[in-house]
């Protein structure tokens, strides 16, 4: 099964640039008809992976995919999952 995956480590800090890669990331699954999408906040503060949940709640973005999950194992990972 084809997946994609972003690793938001490295931008953590610039919220516009995380937007970006975001947008991206969905549009790409989109494009390429990829069912799961796995994106890495990272663990820390927990800020970021508020961020990243409320830009996936987003009506405009919600409608784009078919559920997302938070990994019990892993609190810094969140699935994204597509029907195409």
């Amino acid at each position: 099964m084809a997946k994609l995956k972003l690793d938001l480590h490295d931008i953590y800090n610039k919220g516009y640039l995380i937007d970006q890669a975001l947008n991206d990331i969905i549009d790409e699954a989109v494009e390429r008809k990829i069912k799961e999408v796995e994106i890495i906040p990272g663990k820390g503060s927990g800020q970021l992976k508020k961020k990243v949940i409320r830009f996936l709640q987003s009506p405009k973005i919600k409608s784009r995919y078919h559920r997302m999950v938070k990994d019990q194992k892993n609190f810094g990972r969140i699935f994204v999952y597509f029907k195409h």
